[in-house]
C-alpha cells in the first residue's frame, strides 16, 4: 500500500493518536513537515490518503504552501483519494472544496460537547454515537462545501464536521493525547484570553480527568479512523 501523507503545519501539532492508530492497523505513513520547510508533494497519487493536522495560521493567510496544499486537496478529491482534516486541516479541505473560512463568533478552547447528526452520513461515520466530548482549539470556522453533508455541531461552533464520500473534515480535534494537550497549554497565554469563559477553558480545567477524557476520545477517533481507512 502507498503511504498515507500526514501534513504537519506546526511543530507541536503532530499526528498524535492518529499515528498510533495507523501503526496498530499496519498502515504505512509519511510525515510531511510543512512547518520545517518541507515542500508540498506535487502528486497526490503518490499516496493512499492525505491527512491534514492543525496549526495556528489561517487558511486565508498569504502563505505559498497554503496555495499548494489547496491545489493538492483538489487534485486528490478529483482522483478519489481519501482526505482527512483536523481543525486547520478541515478548514483547508473546506476552502479547497468550495467552502469559506471566517472568524467564529467566539474562540473555542478546551473540552466541549459535540452533537452528532442523525443522518445516514452521520451514522455511517459515527455509528451509534450521538454526542461526545471533543477537544477544541480554534478561533475560525468553515462552511460546509458544496455537495458535502453536515454531520456534527457544538454549542459554540455550528459546523464541527462534514463528510463527502471518502472524505472527512473536522473542526474539532479527535487526535489528542495527554502529551499534545499539555504542550498546547504551554501556549495558552498566546491566545490572549484573560480568563475562562463558557467557550474557553483554562489549562487547569483541561487537565481535569485528562487521561480518562483522552481514552474516551480515542474511542471516538477509532470509529472515525476505521471508517476512513476503508477508503484507502
Amino acid at each position: 500500500m502507498k503511504p498515507v501523507a500526514i501534513f504537519r503545519h506546526s511543530p507541536t501539532e503532530g499526528p498524535g493518536y492518529f499515528a498510533t492508530f495507523l501503526d496498530a492497523h499496519s498502515v504505512p505513513w509519511r510525515l510531511v513537515k510543512v512547518d520545517a520547510g518541507e515542500r508540498v508533494p506535487a502528486d497526490a497519487r503518490a499516496f493512499s490518503g492525505l491527512v491534514f493536522m492543525g496549526g495556528p495560521m489561517s487558511v486565508n493567510d498569504d502563505l505559498p504552501w497554503i496555495r499548494e496544499v489547496l491545489g493538492l486537496i483538489n487534485s486528490a478529491a478529483q482522483a478519489d483519494i481519501p482526505l482527512l482534516g483536523h481543525c486547520l486541516g478541515g478548514q483547508l479541505m473546506s476552502k479547497a472544496l468550495g467552502g469559506k473560512v471566517t472568524r467564529n463568533p467566539v474562540k473555542e478552547i478546551g473540552w466541549g460537547k459535540v452533537a452528532v447528526g442523525d443522518s445516514a452520513s452521520a451514522r455511517e461515520w459515527f455509528g451509534s454515537t450521538r454526542e461526545f466530548t471533543g477537544f477544541h482549539w480554534h478561533g475560525e470556522t468553515f462552511t460546509i462545501p458544496p455537495n458535502a453533508m453536515h454531520v456534527a455541531e457544538s454549542p459554540y461552533c455550528a459546523n464541527q464536521a462534514f463528510v463527502l464520500g471518502k472524505h472527512l473534515g473536522m473542526q474539532c480535534h479527535v487526535e489528542m493525547t495527554p502529551e499534545l494537550i499539555r504542550s498546547w497549554c504551554d501556549d495558552w497565554e498566546k491566545e490572549l484570553v484573560r480568563k475562562a469563559s463558557p467557550s474557553v477553558q483554562t489549562p487547569t480545567q483541561m487537565f481535569e480527568r485528562l487521561d480518562e477524557r483522552v481514552r474516551t476520545l480515542n474511542k471516538v477517533a477509532d470509529r472515525l479512523y476505521e471508517r476512513w481507512i476503508e477508503g484507502l
